[in-house]
């Protein structure tokens, strides 16, 4: 499934594909370097945008939820990524915990599980399920839409270790993004992986923090292809101190909306763009789609209508706003049956697993897709990793735009793994 692009505004980005097509030695080398001086996150997904004149992240999730929605086709790729993660971490590895959301009610979110652990048990780990949810105290089963039963059981923590009532993991997943704050069962714990670690959740995470280190990986890349980076970076600005309940925190909303609007114009003219500029405000931390919205004039921020204030202003487990990005719109052309969609790739490890498109039929090519009416298209890959066809036409075969995916998604996860550096309390300990 390719969708349709929608934009005679391609010359760029083809330009940008041929490039990357005939720089795959030069790339593929230069990631195999960054991977020798950094770690990967264990997993990921990056939510990518096509405007047809730049291609860009605009978000990355370290506790991806929706496994389930790639393709079975991709699935062998998954397990044997997962073996390559383990293998690094814990080579003797027997068991893994695997620590999911609380919401557990939602059969989508539970799909994703399921399908996370069919990938580690393929990859030859024993898998049970812990929550952190207090109210379950014993064994429970969930059952799933297809019948499939998952059974939840409650954590049990043994001085520094934790595991379940009959169960000792030597590595702990975490699936459960930590919005609402780092549970003390989790601290301190001994000889054990905890993976991510507990900094990569959105309890510490900040979305300007991976923003500037995914800046500074395009300038690098940019470098190495000679090219201008900002055809693959979206600019931001931050603004802290934000209380969108009381409407306090706006003079700053307002002039970072302004300064940015003029530097996305500047660039628009330069490349030709004929489009009205936009910008993304979004909580700093989170996720879920929550807490976003579009704007196009900085005026709307300051006389947002309650509306828009409350919706702003309390983002998932009721974590409140202080802090936004405000994020350059990168507005998606691509559709599949009329519907507004965009790609998002999955990661274990270094590796490209798949990917999906997000479309929303409710929405407009300036609007976040995550949100109701919300559907996910997996990527059907015909061979179960495509390889690129350089001498091909730009845009023409689906191998080429799957790769520059697979290529820009690379970026956004080697920029989370700078910021996971950046951000480790230990290293922090031992400066």
């Amino acid at each position: 499934m390719v969708p349709h692009l929608i934009t005679a505004l391609t010359g760029p980005i083809n330009e940008l594909e041929q490039r990357i097509l005939e720089s795959l030695p030069a790339i593929e080398r230069w990631f195999r370097l960054e991977w020798m001086e950094h770690t990967p996150p264990f997993y990921s997904s990056v939510d990518l945008r096509n405007a047809g004149f730049k291609l860009a992240p605009v978000d990355t999730n370290l506790f991806p939820g929706g496994f389930n929605n790639l393709s079975n086709d991709m699935l062998p790729l998954a397990v044997q990524a997962a073996m390559a993660a383990i293998e690094k971490i814990c080579p003797e590895a027997k068991n893994l915990l695997l620590i999911p959301e609380k919401h557990t009610r939602n059969l989508h979110y539970l799909a994703n599980v399921a399908r996370l652990m069919q990938i580690f048990h393929q990859a030859g780990l024993n898998v049970r399920l812990g929550t952190l949810d207090e109210t379950i105290t014993e064994p429970t089963p969930l059952t799933l839409a297809d019948g499939q039963v998952l059974m939840v059981e409650p954590l049990v923590r043994r001085r520094g270790r934790l595991g379940l009532k009959d169960f000792e993991p030597c590595t702990i997943l975490l699936n459960n993004d930590l919005s609402g704050g780092i549970p003390a069962v989790l601290e301190g714990l001994h000889e054990q992986y905890l993976l991510p670690p507990l900094h990569a959740g959105w309890a510490v995470r900040r979305k300007t923090k991976h923003f500037a280190a995914y800046e500074e990986v395009a300038k690098k890349f940019a470098k190495l292809l000679g090219m201008d980076p900002w055809l693959i970076n979206p600019l931001f600005e931050h603004c802290d101190q934000i209380n969108f309940s009381l409407g306090s925190g706006t003079e700053c909303l307002v002039s970072q909306a302004d300064a940015l609007l003029s530097q996305v114009r500047r660039k628009y003219k330069e490349y030709g763009v004929q489009e009205k500029p936009f910008l993304i405000v979004k909580a700093d931390a989170g996720t879920y789609g929550m807490g976003i919205m579009t704007v196009r004039d900085p005026k709307d921020l300051a006389d947002l209508n309650r509306r828009s204030r409350n919706k702003m202003s309390v983002i998932k487990d009721g974590q409140e706003v202080s802090e936004v990005i405000l994020q350059e719109g990168v507005p998606t052309y691509e559709q599949i049956n009329g519907a507004v969609a965009e790609p998002v790739v999955y990661m274990i490890d270094r590796y490209v697993v798949g990917g999906f498109y997000r479309v929303n039929p409710d929405r407009g090519i300036d609007e976040n897709l995550n949100s109701p009416g919300a559907t996910f298209e997996p990527m059907a890959m015909a061979e179960p990793m495509p390889l690129p066809k350089p001498g091909a036409k730009p845009w023409a075969p689906t191998p080429n735009r799957f790769y520059m995916y697979g290529v820009i998604a690379r970026l956004a996860m080697l920029a989370a793994s700078y910021e996971l550096e950046a951000t480790d309390p230990a290293a922090e300990a031992h400066q």
